[in-house]
């Protein structure tokens, strides 16, 4: 049976996108499965699908190279589609006249429609020779009236419909009680997570989704200004992007939670940052489903939801595998957080059994449902082979094909072709040349595959990085893995190691005591010698759980390593090497001063001795200041740096910038103070600070900490 998705664009990392991803990757396993993108945005998708699932794209607008991004239908309106689902889904003339002619086409069995938009078309152009079944991901009554009312007219000519909850399905039902349509709940499927689950044991509590107003993150943010102040030493991540960042931003610069809350942008795959937390935060004013709250279940997370239509309260059950609060009420939200914070027991019992219920999610379930559901509705309508040419020539839809039974021979052909078969196999056997001894055949030659390395890494409890590369892309032996630090092609090699069974992964160990790496980014490849072949690894799960409450190795140098996938999809390694350095661990502004309290490595203060801090100037537009350290212990500092200062250390209106070091003695060599520590790559994109008094302090590119005071916007 050939099942085929319709989806709007395969190459952005939405949820409509990841769960047919992963319902159609199981599918696969037992049928022919493809997806079709109806637009064309890059060039492979960002989320993971499997090779056995075909893509096809009805449209290319890739920005350099797609052919039809200037196609003039682009810009004519879709006749099919209301302008507010249209402008949504970039659905056009040309979209109109793509998908008829491929719902026209499709030797499918079943097609299946992911958005509203798809479901209008499927029911305009689908034919009754496929089954036809629509999905609806967001709730019946949140869609806007237009949407609304063109899906509504779109359902009753639809085979079947799905909706993600049991709640929206009842919803559904009452909506069309004339309707042949058949209407379930199918819900979003989602994969066992392969990262190591969380322990429950870091300070974390992790939120993840679009920032959007149905989310109201606004909540969670008032809800943590509640928490922080009960449970300093807890932190908050919210990964996302969306319209309500600027919001959302100032709210958290107004509240001063800029040391303890943390904006992430997106990530993908958000699992290896679920399992990093120890709690999730689900805040919700309405969730269709909350395929978040399964994926933070399914790494061992418990989650503290809002008890909001339709999804969260089918998904959690209260008290047992998470938390249900009510809808809009922050200080419910801080009393949930704070109930699994202070109960270590609880949070590890609640993150056990959430992995366990999110079993009930797999895709390979949801896959059976959906069989289940095609065979109801009669079974595919197509006999296999038909292309949709000849099914549109055939009659009844549940006719059924029998393969020709073979022709009968005669007794005298029978004998003929018996006689010669004994005149002619001998003279065959004469004819053949004698085979060569097997003295004489020349040895085969061992033939090398290309490489093509994915890998994984993990870090441990000692800092060392295990880096799991996948059997399926290596060939060869004695293969090594390697870092090369960019613009200085000097690799350093490491052995990799074949597994003991031939069945898993090859394995390399960076060992952070043993390998000195300098300060930089560094590329890993897989080197084979055999034929000098060196291929760049490919990124699958860089997972830097063990990263989050690590601390660095005692004594001089001090180093840190942070292993991340690059933009363009591969395995990389993010080094510090400084002989001393100066760990920022929080930043708090009043209306005159800033004031640092960190850590200090590789050295220590000594008794007696007066530490500084010195402000270097970036320029001539601006003098070096410097302000005493208090010295709270060998190896722990504060230092507080009034705004009036840096106003008077300025020269003229223009911006001037300083970079901050500590002596810790006059005239000592200067230690740059930074925040290296931690799991995250790159600090001046994460850890923001507002401007207060004309001031912001900031981390760099190289997340080392300066101070700017912007120009003077009336000079």
């Amino acid at each position: 049976m050939k099942i085929s998705f319709l989806l709007q664009n395969a190459y952005g990392i939405g949820g409509t996108i990841r769960s047919t991803f992963n319902v159609a990757s199981a599918l696969a396993a037992r049928h022919d499965v493809e997806i079709v993108s109806t637009i064309r945005s890059g060039e492979r998708p960002k989320l993971p699908l499997s090779p056995k699932v075909k893509l096809v794209n009805l449209i290319d607008r890739r920005a350099e190279k797609g052919a039809d991004r200037d196609h003039a239908l682009l810009e004519q309106d879709s006749r099919y589609i209301p302008p507010v689902e249209a402008k949504g889904a970039h659905f056009s003339a040309l979209t109109d006249q793509r998908v008829a002619e491929h719902l026209a086409r499709t030797d499918a069995d079943v097609v299946v429609a992911t958005r509203p938009g798809l479901v209008m078309y499927l029911a305009e152009f689908g034919q009754d020779r496929y089954l036809r079944i629509g999905q609806e991901h967001r709730i019946y009554g949140t869609h806007e009236p237009t949407i609304r009312a063109y899906q509504d007219t779109a359902i009753p000519r639809l085979d079947a419909h799905t909706t993600v909850s049991e709640a929206d399905a009842k919803t559904h039902r009452e909506q069309f009680p004339e309707a042949k349509t058949k209407i379930v709940c199918l819900p979003n499927g989602c994969p066992p997570s392969e990262v190591e689950p969380s322990d429950g044991t870091a300070k974390l509590v992790v939120a993840a989704g679009r920032l959007i107003p149905v989310k109201r993150y606004d909540l969670l943010v008032s809800a943590w200004a509640t928490v922080t102040a009960a449970r300093p030493d807890w932190k908050l991540r919210i990964y996302g992007r969306g319209p309500e960042l600027a919001k959302l931003r100032a709210q958290i610069d107004r509240l001063g939670l800029n040391d303890t809350l943390t904006l992430m942008g997106a990530h993908s795959p958000i699992e290896t940052e679920w399992a990093k937390g120890s709690i999730a935060a689900v805040t919700s004013r309405e969730e269709s489903f909350g395929m978040t709250i399964v994926e933070a279940m399914g790494c061992g997370v418990p989650v503290v939801a809002t008890d909001c239509p339709h999804g969260p309260g089918e998904i959690i059950t209260d008290g047992e595998d998470g938390l249900l609060v009510p809808v809009g009420d922050s200080d419910a939200i801080a009393k949930g957080l704070l109930k699994l914070i202070e109960d270590d027991e609880l949070r590890r019992t609640m993150g056990a059994a959430a992995r366990e219920s999110a079993q009930r999610y797999a895709p390979e379930r949801i896959a059976d449902a959906y069989l289940e559901l095609i065979d109801s509705l009669g079974g595919p309508r197509v006999a296999p082979g038909d292309t949709g040419a000849q099914a549109t020539a055939k009659a009844p839809a549940k006719a059924t094909v029998k393969p020709a039974a073979k022709a009968e021979r005669s007794p005298l052909a029978t004998l003929l072709r018996r006689t010669a078969g004994k005149i002619v196999r001998p003279l065959r056997r004469r004819a053949a040349a004698p085979a060569k001894p097997a003295a004489e055949k020349a040895p085969a030659k061992p033939v090398l595959k290309p490489l093509r390395p994915v890998a994984s890494c993990r870090v441990d409890a000692h800092g060392d990085i295990h880096v799991l590369v996948q059997r399926k892309g290596l060939s060869g032996e004695n293969l090594s893995l390697t870092v090369t630090r960019r613009k200085e092609g000097k690799p350093v090699a490491v052995p990799l190691t074949p597994p003991a069974d031939g069945k898993g992964p090859w394995t390399a160990v960076l060992k952070r005591s043993e390998l000195r790496l300098a300060e930089g980014r560094w590329d890993l490849h897989v080197v084979r010698p055999a034929d000098k072949a060196r291929r760049r690894v490919v990124s699958h799960l860089a997972e830097g759980r063990g990263l989050v409450d690590l601390q660095p190795l005692p004594g001089a140098p001090f180093t840190w390593w942070v292993p991340y996938p690059t933009v363009d999809g591969f395995l990389a390694l993010r080094a510090w090497y400084r002989d001393a350095h100066a760990e920022a661990r929080s930043i708090k502004a009043d209306d005159e001063a800033f004031t640092v309290e960190g850590t200090l490595h590789g050295t220590e203060f000594t008794d007696g001795r007066k530490a500084v801090l010195s402000g270097t100037p970036r320029g001539d537009n601006a003098s070096e200041v410097s302000v005493d350290v208090e010295v709270v212990d060998a190896t722990t500092f504060r230092f507080t740096v009034p705004y009036e200062r840096l106003h008077a250390a300025r020269r003229g209106a223009d911006s001037a910038t300083w970079d901050l070091s500590l002596r810790t003695a006059p005239g000592g060599e200067p230690v740059r103070v930074a925040r290296l520590t931690g799991d995250i790559v790159d600090r001046n994109k994460t850890d923001v600070h507002p401007t207060v008094g004309g001031v912001r302090p900031y981390f760099t590119v190289n997340s080392d900490l300066a101070v700017n005071v912007p120009a003077d916007e009336t000079a």
